[in-house]
């Protein structure tokens, strides 16, 4: 199966966000290339939300281009067999976290944001992922900074998109 195909039914499948989930769907069927950056007219990205349940925090990156609080996530790239594990790998890459696990149940939410030219817009499938037991983290080059919030402190550095998957992320658990 193509990660296109994947990202169809994993969007079949998600009960969630009727609307949205139905633009992404109608985003890909008319966009054989929405997989992949060099769509401009918007591509889907995949990213996750690292959190460590036993102590009610998540790790935020502090991003480099945006300076920004936000999950871990990107763009998918050719060797990635599935959405599910296009986030996975994002956010080992950019957490430096051996041994993450997705949380079950499929992705956790969706967002559809502008973007700066040439691209319009990021189709972000939004995952929930599990750090081990002391797990440590290491910065990545597409970070300025990493650093763990308790839920409660995520409100006040984030944006509301990081909230949201956070409530839906919690509400999952």
């Amino acid at each position: 199966m193509s990660l296109y195909d994947d990202a169809v039914l994993v969007l079949k499948g998600y009960e969630d966000q009727p609307e949205l989930r139905d633009a992404y769907l109608a985003h890909l069927a008319g966009r054989p290339d929405g997989m992949w950056k060099s769509c401009e007219a918007g591509h889907l990205t995949a990213s996750a939300l690292v959190i460590d349940p036993e102590h009610d925090r998540v790790l935020l990156t502090l991003h480099r281009k945006l300076r920004m609080w936000l999950q871990m996530g990107g763009h998918c790239e050719p060797g990635d067999i599935s959405v599910a594990g296009a986030a996975l790998r994002e956010a080992t890459e950019e957490s430096g976290i051996a041994g993450l696990t997705l949380l079950p149940g499929g992705p956790v939410r969706l967002d559809r944001h502008p973007i700066p030219a040439p691209c319009h817009w990021h189709y972000d499938v939004q995952y929930a992922v599990l750090a081990p037991r002391g797990a440590e983290h290491a910065i990545s080059d597409e970070s300025l900074d990493l650093r763990w919030f308790g839920y409660d402190e995520v409100a006040g550095v984030a944006d509301e998109s990081v909230v949201r998957l956070l409530e839906a992320t919690r509400a999952r658990l």
